[in-house]
């Protein structure tokens, strides 16, 4: 498949934004890939077999200079932008007492920030457009928070991220704009102990008892940037667990 659409990725070098940007490159879409560092993204785009339709662009999301940098370059390559992913992202889950004061401005500015000044460019672009989708990677205990692990910052700003996520999609729906958001519960991946304890504790974090793959993820955003009647959803990819767990 192919296509002339392009998709700008934040947190594209690893994890799930590196498994997002995968999809789209495989169904021929352009990819703007963003991350903190180039030596990150370059190391991204050798897995990625070095696509031509890959552009890597480094910077702090929290900053509205790389956000612009963003729009400006995937527009001075590819012509426009269609998509945009939220997916960079840190999660620190500890009991309230002990969040420090660094880790609520690294939260605020990476969850927070990186949020809104990307999909503030993507607002005017799209909107000038009548054309897009923006998708926010948030969090099942933005949702549906759980006794069995203490998360008042992930679900401060994720939740809030949520309900964003409907405010922008009412504001922009007349201009042809659609805002989602996926909301992922425990996935697997390299980040999470090996632990037999550890990973017995995570699956039993779902009603289905299992982790979820980042291809899980993925397939969610896909789908739902390939719907044009969908928008203001919160798309819960977690097993169950936003359904109700203890």
């Amino acid at each position: 498949m192919s296509t002339n659409k392009t998709v700008i990725v934040t947190g594209a070098s690893s994890g799930l934004g590196f498994t997002i940007a995968k999809s789209y490159l495989a169904r021929g879409y352009n990819v703007v890939g963003n991350a903190r560092t180039m030596d990150r993204l370059l190391a991204a785009a050798d897995k990625l077999g070095n696509p031509a339709n890959f552009l890597p662009v480094a910077g702090d999301i929290a900053l509205p200079a790389t956000a612009k940098a963003l729009f400006e370059q995937a527009i001075a390559r590819f012509g426009k932008v269609d998509i945009l992913v939220n997916n960079a992202g840190i999660f620190i889950a500890k009991p309230t007492v002990d969040y420090s004061e660094d880790e609520l401005e690294a939260i605020v500015a990476t969850n927070l920030k990186g949020f809104f000044y990307p999909s503030q460019q993507a607002a005017a672009h799209m909107a000038a457009n009548k054309s897009g989708h923006i998708v926010t990677i948030t969090a099942s205990l933005g949702s549906q928070p759980t006794v069995r692990v203490p998360t008042l910052l992930p679900s401060l700003i994720k939740g809030g991220l949520n309900q964003a996520t409907r405010a922008l999609a009412v504001e922009l729906a007349a201009s042809n704009v659609k805002v989602n958001a996926v909301a992922p519960g425990i996935i697997d991946t390299p980040l999470h102990s090996t632990d037999e304890g550890t990973q017995n504790f995570l699956r039993g974090l779902s009603p289905m008892g299992v982790m979820g793959k980042a291809q899980d993820v993925a397939d969610a955003v896909l789908y739902l940037t390939e719907s044009e009647f969908t928008t203001g959803a919160i798309l819960p990819v977690d097993g169950g667990a936003a359904a109700g767990s203890l």
